[in-house]
């Protein structure tokens, strides 16, 4: 079977056999997804701490439209903007970053636009 083929089994079986966020049951043996997606919120919410000039949050979208149970934090890079959501129980995680009545119009970033937060080191240092 192609690694391609395999993947694509894998990932069938994950979505027939989970009902609802059940993130915490996969691991890939050292740690689950849940503890990924934890440890990306709290090193984005340092870095987004570390620049509070160029970061925000917002439970509201430059277009007026939300996600229910869901807010928008992002920060500007030289190379331009990048962002997460975050479910609203991890808002007081983000404490201490510039709250918006709306985010900025979205750049139209991807995920593989997240080499642009290296970008913020060829600025300085965080505290300059």
């Amino acid at each position: 079977m192609s690694p391609s083929k395999r993947i694509r089994g894998i990932n069938w079986m994950i979505s027939t056999q989970l009902h609802g966020d059940q993130s915490d049951r996969i691991s890939d043996g050292s740690h689950t997804f849940g503890d990924l997606y934890i440890h990306r919120a709290v090193l984005f919410a340092a870095l987004l701490k570390a620049y509070p000039d160029k970061s925000w949050r917002s439970k509201v979208q430059s277009d007026g439209h939300g996600f229910p149970g869901y807010f928008l934090c992002g920060i500007q890079t030289p190379e331009g903007q990048y962002t997460y959501h975050y479910q609203l129980f991890q808002w007081d995680l983000f404490d201490g970053v510039r709250e918006l009545p709306e985010s900025p119009a979205y750049d139209g970033h991807k995920p593989e636009d997240v080499t642009r937060l290296l970008s913020l080191s060829k600025e300085g240092d965080a505290n300059e």
